[in-house]
């Protein structure tokens, strides 16, 4: 890999010494550029945190309160359920938070016969389902809050997460790992084993549609997985995973009608694509500026279009190259090298 070429990956900001190894690979860094060698470095932990989402770990069975509720009805419910706090809802909308921390105070007051009202938090940070496990890890980290409620597309409450729920997802998806991916790699990795040909390509290819933000990074999820199970070299499959994300985000938000995703995968090269149909790229040198972008405001609001999309593919790929046409569309292409010793291709 050029030493030109930083890949780049999301992560969060060192938090206290006092945390266990674990957690400090979770809550790890935040979000910025890495160096070669922190690129070199990517954990599977790092990789998760890109591909779960909110809803993936989320509880979604609750317990919540209203505002009319007595404090002490509330101290039932934390007490028998084992939890520290509750949403608080009136007709079906989320309108604050009752903590642990609230009925201490009201216990304090002699008030455990005040309506919830008077105690709950009003003022929310919520997240979304389809947001990033990352994107609540800064949540937390920003608000230093022990739970966020999760919001659907509607802004209706459909769970609440934890830093232990996110926790909990990273160990199940650890484990799936660990009892499934061995038995699919194997079969996957002997795939071009007995075929004969001049060139051999695999092509996988996506649909990708505008503002589907529900959907976002499902096809580069799955690319990923697929470059694993066909025994490529992880570093290489989280470079590939990190670009397409990027490449399959950008083709969301910034383009009329999506567009197409598409990988093909040689024994010694990887060729990652996107096209769409517009609205092209007036100045392709200003784009690729670190913080520039033409995302919505609405788009920015839902955590997304920060300007690094480019620069993350670039610093993740041995070659970028983009045309594009003001009004007719974009084709961006990627590409990595696969050295001798990673490729899938049998050697006799």
């Amino acid at each position: 890999m050029p030493a030109s070429i930083e890949p780049a990956y999301p992560v969060l900001n060192r938090m206290t010494s006092a945390r266990t190894p674990t957690e400090q690979e979770i809550y790890g860094r935040r979000g910025r550029s890495i160096t070669d060698r922190d690129a070199n470095k990517i954990s599977r932990i790092e990789e998760l945190a890109y591909e779960l989402k909110v809803h993936d770990v989320m509880t979604a069975d609750l317990n919540t309160a209203s505002p009319e509720m007595l404090m002490s009805e509330v101290l039932d419910i934390l007490r028998i359920n084992r939890i520290s706090g509750v949403p608080v809802l009136q007709d079906n909308q989320l309108v604050g938070i009752l903590s642990l921390e609230d009925i201490v105070r009201a216990m304090q007051k002699n008030e455990l016969s005040a309506p919830v009202s008077q105690y709950m938090t009003r003022e929310l940070i919520t997240v979304a389902g389809y947001d990033s496990i990352i994107k609540a890890l800064q949540a937390f980290t920003d608000s230093r809050l022990g739970r966020l409620p999760v919001l659907d597309e509607n802004n209706k409450l459909v769970g609440m997460i934890t830093k232990g729920d996110i926790t909990r997802g990273f160990l199940m998806a650890l484990q799936r790992d660990y009892k499934e991916e061995e038995v699919r790699r194997y079969r996957a990795s002997h795939l071009f084993e007995d075929i004969i040909s001049d060139r051999t390509t695999l092509v996988l290819r996506y649909q990708i549609k505008a503002h589907d933000f529900t959907h976002g990074g499902n096809a580069s999820s799955n690319i990923k997985r697929a470059l694993l199970r066909l025994g490529a070299d992880p570093q290489i499959a989280r470079r590939c995973g990190i670009a397409v994300y990027e490449a399959e985000m950008n083709l969301i938000i910034h383009t009329n009608n999506g567009g197409i995703l598409k990988l093909e995968m040689e024994p010694h090269r990887i060729t990652m694509s996107t096209v769409d149909d517009g609205p092209g790229i007036p100045n392709i040198a200003q784009v690729l500026q670190a913080g520039y972008s033409t995302a919505s405001e609405q788009v920015r609001e839902m955590g997304f279009g920060a300007g690094m999309g480019l620069i993350n593919i670039k610093r993740c790929v041995d070659k970028m190259e983009i045309e594009s046409t003001v009004g007719k569309g974009t084709k961006l292409t990627m590409r990595i090298q696969v050295p001798v010793e990673n490729s899938t291709q049998h050697k006799d």
